[in-house]
């Protein structure tokens, strides 16, 4: 059978020596070993980084390190519910195992006795396999929960009168009992409204556990109602193993990624770059504990970067801790950042591609890790709009009139998209929507720096509100 798969030839000439798996158990058999117990500094696992901003690095995952957020994770469930998990409950896995989050998520149920059931392999087919293992646990990514609400506002929204009153007033019932730490899927309004969201996956969930991007506040909150589940947000890296914050018990508000979790510490360093600073409560996160790292394999110059003197790894993520002691996610330490559905966009990169069109003079490019997809402020080039404004019969407007208009903006949108398309942007670096601004970006307007590169803080800061309502006029995109 072998040689049907791999030809003796291919085999000889790249060093392959194929062996059956019954004669790898004979040899097993036949040449007993003793056993040889880890010790906790040894390596469990060299897990590679995902490689968006750069070379993907090999992080060093000691047992220490994969026990201390085990022992996390069970810490905060025997807070939380101490019964959510057992030999009865079951959760389902379909994130991938190069991830340290599923392989937390696989030991920390096999402590407890719990079942494991693996979905078909296919995201197409999601559905179906949850609605047939029933999970009780579920570890979930932010776009689940986001399609989940999205698909909830637009039945309400299109439904009837009676539809949008019975539903507003189950949810004021269940968000009062959520206020109270309560979670149900048993109340009069379950059975009235929420039940055939809950079934949709499998009717069974207790609790949730969501990471890889920030979610919002008013998704987190419709979720707990709709589907009666303790659901947790934590933030964490591979360097931290997996998590590195988590809500904690009795905290139903959102917005936020959880306190501190109990394997590891939490400070903030100075982002001065970013007008950021520790004292405001504002810096880049930095983490030290029993679950971090101990480096990057055969990568000493990386992990002499990754590491402050007293030990705390650098994030690269800028956070804010809130009055009550947990953490936000506020920006990107170098200007790459998360999409809502987990993907990092590095939009200096796409700005360059852009910047080649001759449709434009200046763009910034810029998103919000809550939602899917990119804007771009283009500052256009005024020859070629008002020549664009001519060929389609409209004389006499003034450039400022001409960016207002939806056609304008839907062609400077084609143009970059062609030019992207050309230079091999991916369908997600792809901006969706464009802004045109008729004042440039200079130095004397704090947008550009001396060395004429753009200020993000400040440029961020100026169209912040512009982008929040193109995000609110565009929700079905």
């Amino acid at each position: 059978m072998g040689e049907q798969i791999f030809p003796s030839k291919i085999m000889k000439s790249s060093g392959i020596s194929l062996i059956s798996l019954s004669d790898v158990i004979e040899m097993g058999a036949k040449n007993p070993q003793p056993q040889h117990l880890p010790n906790k500094d040894d390596t469990y696992i060299i897990c590679y980084t995902s490689g968006t901003t750069g070379t993907p690095k090999g992080v060093i995952i000691t047992h220490r390190n994969i026990l201390a957020n085990i022992s996390g994770w069970a810490y905060m469930i025997d807070k939380l519910e101490p019964e959510i998990l057992d030999n009865k409950s079951l959760i389902i896995s379909y994130l991938p195992l190069s991830h340290m989050m599923e392989q937390v998520s696989h030991w920390t149920t096999i402590m407890y006795g719990a079942r494991i059931g693996y979905f078909s392999g296919s995201i197409q087919r999601l559905t179906e396999d949850i609605k047939a293992l029933r999970p009780t646990a579920f570890p979930v990514v932010p776009r689940l929960l986001n399609r989940l609400y999205g698909a909830i506002q637009s039945k309400v929204q299109n439904g009837n009168f009676l539809v949008r009153m019975i539903y507003n007033i189950a949810y004021a019932k269940k968000l009062d009992l959520l206020k109270q730490g309560i979670t149900t899927k048993e109340s009069f309004w379950d059975k009235l409204v929420f039940n055939r969201i809950q079934e949709q996956l499998g009717g069974q969930v207790q609790i949730m556990a969501t990471g890889s991007a920030p979610i919002s506040e008013e998704v987190l909150q419709t979720c707990r109602i709709a589907l009666g589940a303790t659901i947790v947000e934590a933030y964490g890296q591979t360097e931290c193993t997996a998590m590195a914050t988590i809500t904690w018990p009795g905290d139903w508000t959102g917005g936020h990624c959880g306190g501190v979790a109990p394997c590891c510490n939490i400070k903030l360093a100075d982002v001065p770059e970013l007008n950021y600073f520790a004292k405001d409560g504002k810096g880049e996160i930095m983490v030290r504990g029993p679950s971090v790292t101990k480096g990057y394999y055969k990568d000493p110059e990386k992990t002499a970067e990754l590491f402050d003197e007293q030990g705390f790894v650098h994030t690269g993520d800028v956070g804010e801790l809130l009055p009550n002691g947990t953490v936000r996610i506020i920006d990107r330490k170098k200007h790459i950042f998360k999409l809502a559905q987990g993907e990092y966009v590095a939009p200096e990169k796409i700005e360059n591609v852009y910047i080649r069109s001759p449709v434009l003079q200046q763009v910034y490019v810029d998103g919000n890790s809550l939602e899917r997809w990119l804007i771009a402020v283009v500052v256009p080039e005024p020859k070629v709009l008002e020549d664009w404004n001519e060929e389609h019969g409209v004389k006499g407007r003034s450039l400022k009139e001409i960016c207002a208009d939806e056609k304008a903006q839907e062609y400077v949108l084609s143009q970059l998209h062609h030019i992207g398309k050309e230079n091999k942007l991916n369908s997600i670096e792809q901006v969706k929507r464009v802004y045109l601004e008729v004042e440039p970006f200079t130095v004397e307007n704090d947008l550009l720096t001396p060395t004429l590169k753009a200020k993000r803080p400040q440029l961020r800061q100026k169209y912040k509100e512009i982008m929040n309502r193109i995000y609110e006029e565009n929700r079905n995109l």
